[in-house]
Formats: C-alpha cells, sequence, structure tokens
C-alpha cells in the first residue's frame, strides 16, 4: 500500500445541538473532492474522535467513503484504550469503507504502556485486522509517545505500514525513515 502523498486531518463538523452535521460533512468533501489529495484521514485528534459515540464514528466514515473517490484512500481512527475494543472498532471500520485503520497509542494507564505492552497491543490489532494498519502517536494529545523500538519492531509486522507520527521531531521522523528502510515501512508527518 502506498501512502506517498498528501493526506489530510478531515475535521467533524456538529450542529449547533451538538449532533454531527452530516450535510455540512458532505459539503465539505465536495469542496476536497476538486483538490488532488492521495486521501483523506477521518477520525483523528481534527475528527473529534473522542466525542463521538460508536455508531457516530461508523457513519462518519460510511459518509466519508460515499462521497469519496474510490481511488483515492481512507485512513480511518479506531484506537481505543482496550485491544479487544479496538480490533472491533478496526474490524467495522474496515466494513464502513476505511481503507486503513489508524490506531492510536491507547495511554489512559500510561504509566503501564511499556514498549512490550504497546507491542503486544498493535501486534494483536494488525493480526486481526482486515485492512492494513497505521501506527498513530500523537503525544500532545495522548501524553505517550510511541517508542521508537515498539516502532521498530511493529515495522517489521505485515500488516502494520506505517506510522503517522504527530510527535513533531524531524530527527525521530528521520531516524524511523532510516531504521526501516530495509521493510515495507512507511513515515507520515502529522505535525512537522
Amino acid at each position: 500500500l502506498d501512502l506517498r502523498g498528501i493526506f489530510p486531518p478531515l475535521t467533524t463538523p456538529f450542529s449547533p445541538m451538538q449532533e454531527v452535521d452530516y450535510a455540512q460533512l458532505e459539503g465539505n468533501l465536495r469542496r476536497y473532492a476538486s483538490i488532488p489529495f492521495r486521501g483523506l484521514v477521518v477520525l483523528g485528534s481534527n475528527g473529534e474522535y473522542p466525542y463521538l459515540a460508536h455508531h457516530e464514528r461508523l457513519d462518519v466514515v460510511s459518509c466519508v467513503r460515499r462521497a469519496l473517490s474510490r481511488d483515492r484512500l481512507l485512513l480511518a481512527g479506531s484506537g481505543c484504550e482496550s485491544t479487544q475494543a479496538t480490533i472491533e472498532l478496526t474490524v467495522s471500520m474496515a466494513e464502513a469503507g476505511a481503507d486503513v485503520a489508524l490506531v492510536v497509542t491507547p495511554c489512559y494507564y500510561r504509566g503501564s504502556m511499556t514498549s512490550t505492552a504497546l507491542v503486544q497491543h498493535y501486534t494483536e490489532v494488525a493480526d486481526a485486522s482486515p485492512i492494513p494498519v497505521v501506527l498513530y502517536s500523537v503525544p500532545a494529545n495522548t501524553g505517550l509517545d510511541l517508542p521508537l523500538e515498539a516502532v521498530l519492531t511493529l515495522a517489521q509486522h505485515p500488516n502494520v505500514v506505517g506510522i503517522k507520527d504527530s510527535g513533531g521531531d524531524i530527527t525521530r521522523m528521520g531516524l524511523m525513515v532510516h531504521k526501516t528502510r530495509q521493510e515495507d515501512f512507511q513515515v507520515l508527518a502529522g505535525s512537522a
């Protein structure tokens, strides 16, 4: 899976009643359709993911997939705090039309999220996922940077195709690119 290109993060618009505004979402997608992006990131940090109910998350992905040309990739956030919940949501996201699962680091029990624990979490998710997995490290929101050693181990998994690193550390991203050059693994800059 080739992830070269620009994948803007799609915001999730809300109505004054604090419900997802699907008409506005469709209007935004019509505007994006004329710009030659490689695809879109849906339900990432900018997509208000933590504020949506399970059914809203799936409805947003379905809405975007219907409006998005099939030649454009849809990366959808599916990370949850538990491995089992992440697997279930990832499978549902695939059924809703996502091409790639964007899996944020679980962080509620941050002190227990060692490299070993994170490798086990992501490995189980990637093993069960019907679509490719992109690791998602966004320490500004999670308070947890996915350790480099975990990234290097996970880069060897055949269903882990890359990482979206939103930590803003260009040196770290360059090191990831350098140390995974023998793997089929891609590094996307989320906050460069």
